[in-house]
C-alpha cells in the first residue's frame, strides 16, 4: 500500500490556523488532499493532527483522521521524521503492509500530480530511503554574506568573491512539498537530506514556503498561474 500523510498542528504561531485558512477559494490544506487524491497514487490518505476542526475540515475534503496525534507530538519543536514515523507506526499497528509513505505537506498548494508521480518512480528506482521535492537557489550561495555586529558585511566563502557565476556548482534547497519515503526509514528516523535521498527537482516558480504573512501574500500573487480550480 501507498500512504499519504499530512501532517498539521492546531497551534500555527506566525499564521494563526494556516492550515484552515482560505487560500484561493478553499481552506489550505484542501489543495493538498485534493492533488493526492487526484494522483490516484495512494490507497489511503491521512491527516495527523491534533486539532479537531482541522480533522473536520480534512475529512470533508476527502481524506481520512484516525487517530488524534498526541500532545507531545504536536509542538514547535517536533519534526516532521517524528510525526510521520507516529502515523507509520499507527498503520503498521493496524496489521497494514505499507510500501510506501509519502508525507505532503499542508502548505503546499502548488504540489503537482506529475512531480508525485516522479517521487515515487525515483524511490522505486533502486535503494533509495527517501526522494523529495527540491529546487536550485535563485542567487548562488557561494556569494552569500552575512552581516557583520559592526554593520559591515562578511562573506561566508571569501574564496569566491572573484569566482564566475557560471563556474560555481548548483545548489538546491528543499521544495518544502513532499517526501516519498521507504516505511523503515521514517521509523529508523533517518535523515532525509542525505546520500540515500533522491531529489525530485521542482521549478523555482513553483516553489513558495508559506511561513510567515509576506510568503502568504505570495503565495496568493501566485496562485492564480499555478493552480487551475
Amino acid at each position: 500500500m501507498n500512504i499519504a500523510v499530512i501532517p498539521a498542528r492546531g497551534g500555527s504561531k506566525r499564521i494563526p490556523r494556516k492550515n484552515i485558512k482560505n487560500f484561493f477559494g478553499k481552506p489550505m490544506i484542501a489543495w493538498s488532499i485534493e492533488i493526492a487524491i487526484a494522483s490516484k497514487l495512494f490507497d489511503q490518505i491521512i491527516v495527523s493532527t491534533d486539532d479537531l476542526e482541522i480533522a473536520e475540515v480534512a475529512k470533508n475534503y476527502g481524506a481520512e483522521v484516525p487517530f488524534l496525534r498526541p500532545a507531545d507530538l504536536s509542538n514547535d519543536y517536533t519534526g516532521t521524521t517524528e510525526v510521520i514515523a507516529h502515523a507509520t507506526q499507527w498503520l503498521i499497528d493496524q496489521g497494514l503492509s505499507i510500501s510506501t509513505i509519502c508525507c505532503i505537506y499542508a502548505t503546499a498548494p502548488f504540489v503537482q500530480v506529475i512531480d508525485l508521480i516522479k517521487g515515487l518512480q525515483a524511490l522505486e528506482s533502486g535503494s533509495w530511503s527517501y526522494a523529495f521535492s527540491a529546487t536550485d537557489f535563485a542567487a548562488p550561495i557561494f556569494r552569500a554574506f552575512t552581516e557583520n555586529p559592526e554593520g559591515g558585511i562578511d562573506m561566508f566563502f571569501p574564496d569566491h568573491f572573484l569566482t564566475r557565476s557560471q563556474d560555481l556548482p548548483r545548489t538546491l534547497h528543499d521544495a518544502g512539498q513532499f517526501y516519498w519515503g521507504l516505511p523503515s526509514a521514517w521509523l529508523e528516523g533517518k535523515r532525509i537530506f542525505d546520500r540515500h535521498s533522491l531529489p525530485i527537482l521542482i521549478p523555482r516558480w513553483c516553489v513558495q514556503d508559506i511561513d510567515n504573512e509576506e510568503d502568504w501574500i505570495r503565495a496568493e500573487m501566485i496562485a492564480p498561474m499555478i493552480i487551475s480550480r
